[in-house]
């Protein structure tokens, strides 16, 4: 009766351990990675995210960029790591729903290797030119381009960045040939925009609004369907002649799969609460971004709709990312 005894205090102890382990999540830094350099909305939107998580998770939350091969450099050192809830990943529009299209071959499947959390947040494309480009505006731009074909250059954040997207997609309803200079990220080639070494470009409101208010940079256009408030007088691409065009940014938490279920909720929970804090509202309404929220069954099926539209978008434009 001793030895049974015994053996079933060390067993209510074993069991309570592990309950205690589970619930103690987080004890640790947690780590999210950003697939860019530094300097573009990505890095907003995560360290915005991560600041706040900060003081709801009771841990340091750290942002780290590891940009390169179109995303997939960070998305496979996250695809292997283990899961415990302490090494997440920036996902977006690019990584999740047009590189598994537009790239031959991936090192991981990212729906099978990943888990999603949470969406953070939506954010309006612009299209932007340098100050000294002739163009006043979205058709004389076009105009522009028509007659030199080859002659313009765009920049972006990278193969497979939301800009290589919308500016691609662009160039295939106009029918305009412009160069495709991609970086290392949206602060990389925002020095060579703003210094003249490129004539064009689109990227997310938070990167660019600033220039845009400073004059460096002129508005010619906006991906989403309706204009956006910060632009009031600048048009849509689909109401200046080509219905149907639509391309913003949007950007979630993911992290590898294998994740437990009740990590996957306490950060879901948490990021919510982040998401409703006024810091962040107050600096999501500032660029025109929308916050994200919701469950990550719903973060889940926005990624599905979205692969369906882009993958769409990925044939019609014959888009290949190397």
């Amino acid at each position: 009766m001793l030895k049974k005894a015994a053996m079933f205090a060390v067993l209510l102890f074993v069991v309570a351990g592990g309950a205690l382990g589970q619930s103690s999540y987080p004890n640790q830094t947690i780590r999210i990675v950003v697939p860019f350099a530094p300097g573009g909305t990505s890095e907003i939107v995560a360290r915005s995210v991560a600041q706040e998580l900060t003081g709801l998770m009771g841990v340091s939350v750290i942002v780290e960029n590891r940009a390169g091969g179109a995303g997939t450099i960070a998305m496979s050192e996250v695809a292997k790591a283990a899961p415990d809830g302490y090494t997440l990943i920036l996902g977006h529009v690019g990584t999740l729903a047009v590189n598994p299209y537009a790239m031959a071959r991936q090192p991981y499947d990212v729906n099978k290797d990943f888990v999603p959390i949470a969406l953070l947040a939506k954010v309006p494309n612009i299209f932007v030119v340098n100050a000294s480009v002739p163009a006043k505006d979205f058709k004389e731009f076009v105009a522009l381009a028509k007659q030199k074909p080859g002659a313009l250059n765009y920049g972006s954040a990278g193969n497979g960045s939301a800009g290589h997207l919308a500016f691609e997609y662009l160039k295939f309803v106009t029918g305009i040939d412009v160069v495709h200079v991609p970086y290392r990220g949206t602060g990389p080639q925002l020095q060579d925009l703003l210094g003249g070494r490129l004539e064009a470009a689109s990227a997310g409101t938070p990167a660019l609004m600033a220039h845009v208010k400073s004059g460096k940079l002129r508005p010619i256009a906006v991906g989403t369907p309706e204009r956006i408030p910060a632009l009031p007088d600048v048009p849509t691409v689909a109401e200046l002649g080509y219905p149907g065009f639509e391309t913003s940014q949007w950007y979630g938490i993911i992290g590898p799969a294998g994740l437990p279920k009740d990590v996957i909720d306490k950060l879901s929970v948490e990021i919510n609460k982040a998401l409703k804090s006024s810091a962040i509202t107050t600096r999501f309404a500032n660029d025109d971004a929308k916050a994200g929220g919701g469950t990550p069954a719903e973060f889940a099926a926005f990624i599905k709709a979205e692969q369906d539209r882009w993958s769409k978008v990925v044939k019609s434009a014959n888009l290949r990312i190397e």
